[in-house]
């Protein structure tokens, strides 16, 4: 008995994997994923399109059941699941999937909503024109055949392709450590390139470039820059941005519309949309009132209503940066070549297709050459046997049978074996003098036939001709203008300020260190006099310290205890409501456990014709240009050196021309030149300002002009306005004038604003309490007086600061919020710091 033991051959676990992955990888790769060079065409599609062009689907005849395609395909070429082959065919068939269609599919085959195709038994299909563009002459030993999956029939290795289908549709595909992306182009510029690339086999890729303007997709959209295009065209890879294609339409009513007509290549509207309205429910996107889908079959209409006001450049860089109304097409241009992967430039896939276009063409002419010499070969025995009829009939006649016939004619004209078979087959029909003539015009059409492709076969460059002419017949007969727009100029970086809405904020800061902004149109416009409203809800140790008004888009400039300078965007601090605590400094500002923020100014840009004039609570002074700090950010660097017992009072944004005014907490003051303080480095310790005497300390400081008013505010709520011309300038480091009578029913000074007819101004307790005035209602008084009660405190609350906004920015009254306006001018002028005392309320 024989032995039925297998024989157990040991394998290593690492080596078997390897070769079995590698196996895989490469099947993937070569049989699967990636289309060929030549004919752009992955081994599905192909077969797809043989497989109908095998059953007679062409475009001129009626369409067949898809699950009849799917199954004919499935059986012959490709065993690897219907649905596969149907998903595949599906795509074929899509216009907003493929730039020029192969297949024309009649029923439900998707949409650019996502929506899936019916089934396959519900659909049905035949060949679009252009289909049979890619296999014309496939029966004229163009292109190699090789056996199927069970070698029961051949399939064509690469279809004959005249249609230049890998740049024009694109493709993509994801096979084993490698992907291949490349977008759609037009057909008309693309064959203009190719033609030029032949007629100039040593042209550039810029020279190229002059007519293949950029990838044309199929839903359109804009393409920002040339850049990324460039590259992917010079090296195969490179990123293209696209854009939705837009307009911005005004109502009736006032309010502005966004009306997207065509979206980036591949993305799902109906996805987009749902993105987009997930943004408008989680309020990462505020101005939108409506969103509609209003798309129909005359094309793309997707409806964004904006709320009054809201600039619609703002909410389309919203859009582009949080949806997929903007995307990158990243190009991977990887092909099969010569069955190996490679990365392609545009010149490269240009020149392989036309060595396909060329070999295609030498092996037609050769084919039709082959049959023209056989016609003719029988058609010059024919003419024989006419010449020579009466003898030809006569030796048929004497001949016992058809093979000694055949024998005979050959022996006694010279003739072939075939010609001879002809001439036996000829009808008698052929012996009139109209058919003989016939015959004999075929013959001479088909020996110049045969010249003129034996010459064409002599000629390399006349078989480049003829494929540019033929290239050039199929884009006239096959073209259409572009639908993509190309802007040349890169895509701006989406600057995250274009995203956010201008705005007028309060930023508060507590003495505990919170932080946060509250919009300006929260606050009500009272009377003098009046009780405020809770603007903080806060712990009972801690209370407002630090006020200021500023746009969103403004750099808020904050300098501490310690001397050292940082600074955000105003949009960066957490918005609150007016009751909410905030957040804690700490989480923004890299600042120490023992520093705290003493000031804050706006700051428009850093530029060295701009400074900050700082003042300390003991009366030093020092100018240092902004452009200083732009390094400072949340990390902080040294703005000041500060005695020990010395602290940041205030810091203004200056010119470094103009006169300054500095308060005390005692009521005096001093005018005095900001040139006479020279421009120093960050880490200077400044020069004296003004001379203080024994328990006072500097209240606040403001930059002067001509016609401005000085508003000064004392702890208790009492304050008034100083015309600023009257007070006359002294030299720097003096005493002074008195400018406020402070009293026990006042209270220090706390704080200086410079101000204009018509301004608002907020003050600000340490219990949480605001009110927002109009500086017109404060009188104007004299320098050595108390003024008026502005808040009215009770004790032991206290004010802490104040700012002033423009007077056009808000007419809130009775809860009622007016027009937004911005609070600090664009400029930057007039934009101060307010300093609050640093006592606890248990120091008063």
């Amino acid at each position: 008995m024989s032995d039925l033991r297998g024989r157990i051959i040991p394998v290593a676990i690492e080596d078997e994997v390897k070769t079995s992955y590698l196996n895989y990888a490469m099947s993937v790769i070569v049989s699967r994923a990636l289309p060929d060079v030549r004919d752009g065409l992955k081994p599905v599609h192909r077969r797809i399109l043989h497989g109908m062009n095998e059953m007679g689907l062409r475009s001129d005849k009626p369409p067949k059941k898809s699950a009849r395609i799917v199954g004919d395909v499935l059986g012959k070429f490709h065993p690897h699941g219907d649905q596969s082959v149907y998903d595949a065919l599906v795509r074929l068939a899509q216009d907003f999937s493929m730039r020029y269609l192969m297949v024309n599919g009649q029923g439900n085959f998707g949409s650019v909503d996502g929506d899936p195709p019916a089934a396959m038994r519900y659909t049905e299909a035949r060949m679009h024109k252009l289909a049979e563009e890619m296999l014309a002459d496939i029966n004229k030993d163009t292109v190699d055949f090789v056996s199927n999956y069970d070698d029961s029939m051949e399939e064509p290795s690469v279809l004959p392709a005249a249609v230049p289908y890998l740049l024009v549709n694109g493709v993509s595909g994801i096979a084993v450590g490698m992907a291949t992306n490349i977008p759609t182009h037009n057909l008309k510029e693309i064959c203009e390139a190719i033609a030029y690339c032949i007629e100039n086999p040593e042209c550039s890729i810029d020279d190229l470039l002059q007519f293949v303007k950029g990838p044309d997709f199929p839903t359109g959209g804009i393409i920002y820059g040339k850049k990324g295009m460039q590259e992917a065209y010079r090296t195969g890879r490179g990123a293209v941005t696209v854009r939705a294609k837009f307009n911005i339409e005004s109502l009736d009513n006032g309010k502005d519309c966004i009306i997207i007509n065509e979206i980036p290549y591949q993305v799902n509207k109906a996805n987009l949309v749902i993105r987009i309205a997930e943004l408008i429910r989680e309020d990462k996107i505020d101005g939108i009132s409506d969103l509609r889908d209003e798309s129909d079959r005359d094309g793309m209409r997707v409806v964004i209503e904006l709320k009054r006001n809201v600039s619609p450049k703002i909410i389309l860089n919203q859009l582009f940066q949080h949806t997929q109304l903007q995307v990158n097409f990243n190009v991977n241009a990887l092909a099969l070549v010569s069955g190996r992967p490679k990365i392609l430039n545009l010149k490269e896939m240009m020149v392989h297709f036309i060595n396909h276009r060329k070999e295609v063409v030498t092996r037609r002419t050769k084919f039709e050459l082959k049959k023209a010499e056989e016609r003719a070969h029988i058609l010059l025995g024919l003419k024989i046997a006419l010449e020579n009829i009466d003898e030809v009939i006569k030796t048929i006649k004497e001949s016992d049978t058809v093979n000694i016939a055949r024998l005979r004619l050959m022996e006694r004209f010279g003739l072939s074996e075939v010609q001879s078979q002809a001439i036996l087959d000829m009808r008698l029909q052929k012996l009139t003098s109209l058919e003989t003539q016939k015959i004999i015009e075929e013959l001479e059409q088909l020996m110049a036939l045969i010249a003129h492709l034996k010459d064409l076969l002599a000629h390399e460059f006349k078989i480049l001709l003829l494929v540019k002419k033929e290239l050039l017949e199929l884009s006239e007969k096959h073209g259409d203008p572009r639908r993509t727009d190309i802007v040349l100029d890169e895509v701006e970086s989406i600057n995250i300020e274009d995203l956010i809405q201008k705005e007028d904020m309060v930023v508060l800061i507590t003495n505990r260190g919170y932080i946060k902004r509250v919009p300006f149109s929260a606050y009500r416009l009272q009377g003098l006099g009046g009780k405020g409203s809770l603007t903080s809800t806060l712990k009972d140790d801690d209370y407002i310290k630090n006020l200021f008004i500023a746009s969103t888009h403004h750099v808020i400039f904050f300098l501490s205890n310690q001397g050292k300078a940082y600074w955000l965007k105003v949009h960066e601090i957490p918005e609150g409501s007016r009751t909410a605590k905030g957040q804690h400094i700490r989480a923004l500002l890299a600042i120490t456990a023992d520093e705290q923020i003493n000031a804050i100014v706006a700051l428009p840009e850093f530029s060295e014709n701009t400074f900050l004039f700082i003042t300390t609570a003991l009366g030093t002074v020092k100018k240092v240009a902004t452009k200083e700090f732009v390094h400072a950010k949340t990390r902080g660097i040294q703005a000041i050196t500060l005695k020990a017992d010395d602290r940041v009072i205030s810091a203004i944004l200056t010119n470094g021309t103009s006169d300054v005014f500095v308060v005390t907490r005692k009521g005096k003051g001093l005018r005095f030149s900001e040139s006479e303080v020279r421009s120093m480095g960050r880490t200077a310790q400044g020069v004296a300002g003004i001379h203080l005497l024994a328990g006072d300390e500097v209240a606040g400081a403001v930059e002067t002009n001509e016609k401005g008013q000085a508003l000064l505010l004392s702890q208790f709520g009492y304050g008034k306005r100083l015309v600023l011309r009257d007070i006359t300038p002294h030299g720097r480091y003096t005493q002074g004038r008195r400018v406020y009578d402070v009293s026990e029913k006042t209270g220090d000074v706390v704080g200086v604003l410079s101000v204009l007819d018509g301004d608002n101004a907020i003050v600000i307790t340490h219990q949480g309490s605001s009110i927002k005035i109009e500086v017109d209602n404060v009188p104007v008084y004299k320098p050595d007086t108390q003024g008026v009660r502005i808040v009215n405190i009770n004790r032991p609350d206290f004010v802490v600061g104040l700012d002033r906004s423009d007077p056009e920015v808000d007419d809130v009254k009775d809860g009622q919020p007016g027009p937004a306006a911005s609070l600090v001018d664009e400029a930057g002028e007039n934009a101060e710091a307010i300093a609050s005392p640093d006592l606890p309320p248990q120091d008063l």
